[in-house]
C-alpha cells in the first residue's frame, strides 16, 4: 500500500471488523448459555447489547463509504474496503440471530424443556469456533483458514437436521409440546443461518486477500 494514510484507515476499519466478530461471538455464547440455564435476565441483556453490534456495523458502513469517496482506493485497497463493509453486514445478521435466540428463551420462560438441549449447544460451539477462526483468518490474511472454516458449516447443517427431526417426532407424539417445539426449531434455524452468514464472511475474507469471488458449500 503506497498511501500510508489510507493504509492506516484500512487497518483501523479492519480492527473495528475484528471487534465486531468478537462481539458477535460473545453474544452467541451468552444467548445459548442463558437458554440452557434459563437465565431470563441474561437473555434480556443479550437483546439490549445487540445495539452495540448495530453501532459497529454503522461505523464500518459509514467509514467504508467515506474511504471510497474521499481516498479513492485502487485495486487491492478498494477490494479490501468493499469486503470489510460487506463483512459487517453479515456480522450484523449474526448479532440479530443471537438476539432472536434470546427472545425465544424469554418466550419459553421457565417451562421444562421438551427435550434435552444437546444439539443446540453443539451447533453453538461449532458456530463460535467458526467465528474465532475467521477472525484469525482476517487478522492474519490466511486464505486457507478462511476456506477451511467455511467448510465447517456442513457440520452445523447436519446438527440442525437432527434437531429438526427430533422436534418433529416429539411434537407428533405429543401435541402439547408443539408451542415449545416450534420455538426450539426456530433456535436451530437461527443457528443454521448463523453458520451460513459466517460462511459468507469467509468468502469475503478470501476475496479481500486475493480478489477471487467464490461460493463455498
Amino acid at each position: 500500500m503506497v498511501n500510508t494514510s489510507l493504509e492506516l484507515d484500512i487497518n483501523t476499519l479492519k480492527q473495528y471488523t475484528i471487534k465486531m466478530i468478537e462481539r458477535c461471538e460473545k453474544a452467541l455464547e451468552l444467548s445459548v448459555d442463558c437458554m440452557v440455564r434459563k437465565d431470563l435476565d441474561g437473555s434480556k441483556k443479550v437483546i439490549e447489547e445487540d445495539e452495540e453490534i448495530n453501532t459497529l456495523r454503522e461505523y464500518i458502513r459509514d467509514r467504508s463509504i467515506e474511504l471510497m469517496a474521499l481516498k479513492q482506493p485502487m485495486a487491492r485497497d478498494l477490494r479490501y474496503v468493499y469486503a470489510l463493509g460487506n463483512i459487517a453486514i453479515e456480522l450484523e445478521r449474526v448479532g440479530d440471530y443471537a438476539s432472536n435466540i434470546a427472545a425465544e428463551t424469554l418466550k419459553i420462560g421457565n417451562e421444562p424443556y421438551i427435550k434435552a438441549l444437546i444439539d443446540i449447544p453443539k451447533m453453538t460451539n461449532e458456530c463460535r469456533e467458526m467465528l474465532l477462526a475467521v477472525l484469525e483468518a482476517l487478522e492474519n490474511e490466511d486464505e486457507k483458514l478462511a476456506y477451511d472454516t467455511a467448510l465447517r458449516d456442513e457440520k452445523v447443517d447436519r446438527l440442525y437436521e437432527q434437531i429438526h427431526e427430533d422436534c418433529l417426532k416429539i411434537m407428533n407424539e405429543n401435541p402439547e409440546t408443539i408451542n415449545q417445539g416450534v420455538r426450539l426449531l426456530f433456535v436451530g434455524r437461527y443457528l443454521e443461518r448463523i453458520g451460513d452468514h459466517i460462511t459468507n464472511v469467509c468468502e469475503k475474507v478470501i476475496y479481500a486477500i486475493n480478489g477471487k469471488m467464490m461460493e463455498i458449500g
